[in-house]
């Protein structure tokens, strides 16, 4: 029954070794309890501060890529528009260059084919004064083949000829 009803000496030592507990770890240990929990406070201040200067940080990095994705939507379309101006300036060109080209083709063309057809006329030409003069000579011969026709044509010639 002794753990019910302790003696005075037992109430009394644990008293006082509970108020030399007290004392050593007032003067000893509690000061440095203090000291790491103010450590540990002010490391989580600091930890809440860069928190909110990394959020600041964060923010600003996220509106600075949306200027610059802005930025790059901006000359996307600029150089967009760019390629379809010159896209447009090509095809113009290549068709101005086309018809220069096709004109020139034509001139060449219409030049070969009057020079063939006065090639033609000039082959035509030649081709019936040969028949003509076949054809003269074969009635000269005809009519020349009596030497009174002969006698004729030479006094007729020689009469042209005294004329002129």
């Amino acid at each position: 029954m002794e753990l019910f009803k302790p003696d005075f000496g037992l109430v009394f030592w644990m008293f006082v070794v509970l108020v030399l507990l007290c004392i050593l770890l007032g003067k000893y240990a509690w000061p440095v309890i203090i000291k790491m929990m103010t450590e540990r406070a002010d490391l989580i201040d600091k930890g809440v501060v860069y928190a909110q200067e990394a959020k600041e940080h964060l923010d600003n990095a996220k509106a600075e890529a949306d200027k610059y994705i802005q930025e790059a939507k901006r000359q996307q379309s600029e150089i967009l528009r760019e390629a379809a101006k010159m896209k447009s300036q090509i095809i113009e060109d290549a068709k101005q260059a086309a018809s220069v080209e096709a004109q020139k083709v034509m001139d060449a063309a219409r030049a070969a084919i009057e020079q063939e057809r006065k090639e033609a006329q000039l082959q035509f030409r030649n081709e019936v004064s040969q028949f003509s003069i076949l054809i003269a000579e074969k009635l000269l011969r005809d009519k020349m083949s009596d030497q009174k026709a002969q006698s004729q044509l030479v006094d007729k010639l020689l009469s042209e000829i005294d004329k002129n």
